[in-house]
């Protein structure tokens, strides 16, 4: 394989930034203004101290002490071609200077012109995109065209998943997030889906995991009603919770359920579409068709905030003469649109999709798995193209996890020095619960890629000081 790609992205303005690196004056305003006047997501306020950042190129970020971090999580698992694009910056910069932003009633050229490159890749029966400011509100604008199409209420969801931060999108949220929420959206219900590593069923195999998964959510859709059930909306590969990839058979066995009972499916693609995986939606690896399909983050990298719903034509029809109640000032923005279109050009032109498969078979698949054989830590590594989860056990036999189930405080140290010993030689790690997560930007150099995992596995040796 060839590093193609890794001298691409070079912002002269970034360059600079960087030259004046270390700025210590800088990072003392940036910290002050922070904590005196930013109010952070999911933080306990005097508890955080958020490293300033600097400049972004590619792969790499810096802080103002000059300190360079690979970004092993893509930020949020949305900076998909990588900080300071060159691309999509000049396709921000072009469209702000023709045309800043207009209302979503009014009809825009890149506005319609992503819409139709998004339906053109999600496969026959698309046609239609309802775009929205981020995955949250994808989610929950979804679930509001379920019910409005069914005329039921209720929502199944899985234990092991994140659906957003809006009313009914934490609602039908699985993970403790969800907790100190409620009540939110009443009409909701979960079940647990397939984890073959840590089978809720006794499952042997993967193929035996999914038909016991499916008859576990066929049983909870008799007890629920099947009459009341609007939607099941699943992440096609769970992703905060687990990087979980569905066994052979059975996103299939839950479209025909869906199809036996007369429920929409809704695939959440917020995470691992537009190329994460190495497809365009990921459920396009798993022959099966969604009735909705919510996207976000790696649609235009998150360079101006945008997320969608794309709609299968049986659902768009039964609005054309029913009126939509839901809307957003914002809702496909021309700048965030813009980087969409640019996305898609560079997409085809770099053959990311195929570069993600190739550098996730060649690459990462075997390191991870060569890293398992010599860490007592590590009890599964699972993933495709380039999004992987390393899951760490204090006991390979019992598969204890590391740390507790939603750990904090002292009970997450181990975890929390894992992550110290990655940022310490250069890797910023996505980290949740007992799993280290490899999520690099699509565009990350081989070379990039190599030494960000040389660095996950010496870190690894911390956590196996934690081992039975």
């Amino acid at each position: 394989m060839t590093d193609t790609l890794a001298d691409t992205y070079v912002d002269p303005g970034q360059v600079r930034n960087r030259r004046s690196l270390p700025d210590p004056d800088a990072d003392a305003r940036v910290r002050a203004d922070d904590r005196g006047h930013v109010f952070h997501s999911w933080s306990a306020q005097a508890l955080i101290d958020p490293l300033p950042i600097a400049a972004g190129d590619g792969a790499t970020f810096w802080d103002y002490s000059g300190n360079a971090y690979l970004d092993f999580g893509s930020q949020l698992v949305n900076l998909n071609l990588g900080h300071q694009h060159p691309d999509l910056v000049r396709a921000v910069q072009e469209q702000a200077g023709r045309l800043a932003t207009i209302q979503p009633s009014m009809a825009n050229d890149v506005r319609g012109e992503l819409a139709r490159r998004i339906a053109s890749v999600a496969g026959g029966g698309f046609e239609k995109v309802f775009f929205t400011n981020g995955g949250a509100d994808a989610n929950e604008n979804a679930v509001r065209m379920a019910r409005l199409v069914t005329g039921r209420r209720k929502v199944l969801s899985m234990y092991r998943s994140y659906h957003g931060n809006t009313s009914t999108a934490i609602s039908v949220t699985g993970d403790p997030r969800r907790w100190p929420n409620e009540p939110a959206d009443g009409s909701t219900a979960k079940f647990f889906g397939p984890y073959p590593y840590r089978s809720a069923f006794h499952s042997s195999s993967p193929e035996e995991e999914a038909q016991r998964a499916l008859e576990h959510l066929e049983q909870t859709i008799v007890l629920e009603g099947a009459s009341t059930i609007a939607a099941i909306i699943v992440e096609t590969i769970v992703g905060t919770n687990g990087v979980l990839i569905p066994p052979p058979g059975y996103l299939a066995g839950v479209r025909e359920l869906c199809d036996r009972y007369g429920i929409v499916y809704i695939a959440d693609e917020v995470m691992v579409g537009f190329g994460r995986v190495g497809e365009w939606f990921a459920f396009q690896a798993f022959d099966v068709q969604p009735d909705l399909i919510t996207f976000a983050k790696g649609v235009n990298s998150g360079y101006v905030p945008l997320g969608g719903i794309v709609i299968t034509d049986r659902i768009a029809a039964h609005f054309d003469t029913v009126s939509f109640p839901g809307g957003l000032t914002y809702s496909g923005h021309p700048l965030a649109c813009a980087a969409g279109v640019a996305t898609f050009e560079v997409f085809e032109r770099d053959g990311i999709l195929a570069r993600v498969r190739d550098v996730g078979a060649a690459i990462v698949e075997p390191r991870l798995r060569d890293l398992a054989s010599r860490h007592p830590s590590v009890g599964d590594v699972r993933g495709r193209g380039l999004f992987w989860a390393i899951e760490l056990v204090k006991d390979r036999e019992t598969r204890e996890e590391l740390v507790p189930f939603n750990a904090s405080g002292a009970d997450a140290a181990p975890l929390a020095a894992v992550a110290a010993a990655c940022k310490r030689d250069g890797v910023w790690p996505f980290i949740h619960f007992n799993r280290v997560h490899i999520a690099p930007p699509l565009v990350i150099s081989e070379s990039d890629l190599l030494r960000g995992l040389d660095v996950i596995d010496r870190a690894l040796s911390v956590a196996d000081d934690y081992t039975h």
